[in-house]
């Protein structure tokens, strides 16, 4: 059964104030398309969860320069000035994680683990309000897992079930995300019939893939105002 669909009927899943998790690493691997639709329909007070914030006019950095978050989980948001700024006026809430241990949590939420168990930053700001747990005498912190009400993720090509292969650099957290979302959306350049993918080149299989879309493609602006 096919699982393609047009970008405006896939972005009704996508609601003001649920949860939404972005394949991509600096605007590498995030979904142009199905961000420009989410804009476009004034979608808001949403709970983003990527590697980082993006730039101010590149990728998963659009909604964070809209106002479009009310909250932040990422690794980093250096790349934009507008959710440092945002986040000390108070205006968007932010959480950060370490960047393997935000990855991890994605993969543990897309598994169905508990959790994860980790050192890094066990003494410091990180830990704070964090269970601990004691392994054979090494102290770590309880991280808990990450999922999301919707995911999106960019695809070099798809089939219509929704087998994924993505192109270099820009599979980095993709395959992860697309395993974390209660419905996951694949925005793909190209979109084939079932059975003309290499079975050794699909990454992510159709039974984590909800919705297919055809990407319009990138048109960024590197622009910081």
């Amino acid at each position: 059964m096919s699982k393609v669909q047009s970008v405006q009927e896939a972005v009704k899943c996508i609601k003001s104030g649920s949860s939404l998790m972005v394949g991509g690493f600096g605007g590498i691997g995030n979904p142009p398309t199905l961000i420009k639709a989410i804009l476009e329909n004034g979608i808001n007070d949403l709970t983003l969860i990527c590697n980082d914030a993006g730039f101010p006019h590149v990728g998963i950095g659009q909604l964070v320069t809209d106002g479009r978050a009310a909250k932040l989980v990422a690794s980093h948001i250096g790349s934009n000035p507008n959710a440092g700024k945002f986040m000390h006026e108070n205006k968007m809430k932010i959480e950060f994680s370490p960047q393997g241990t935000l990855v991890e949590r994605i993969r543990a939420g897309g598994v169905g683990l508990g959790g994860i168990l980790t050192d890094i930053g066990v003494d410091g700001l990180v830990a704070e309000g964090k269970e601990k747990v004691v392994v054979d005498g090494k102290t770590f912190l309880i991280e808990k897992p990450l999922t999301a009400d919707v995911s999106i993720v960019y695809a070099k090509k798809a089939d219509e079930f929704g087998n994924l292969i993505f192109d270099k650099s820009a599979r980095n957290t993709n395959p992860l995300v697309a395993m974390a979302g209660a419905i996951t959306i694949a925005e793909a350049e190209e979109i084939v019939p079932v059975g003309e993918l290499d079975p050794e080149e699909i990454v992510t299989p159709g039974a984590f893939v909800d919705i297919v879309v055809k990407s319009e493609g990138v048109n960024w602006t590197w622009a910081w105002e």
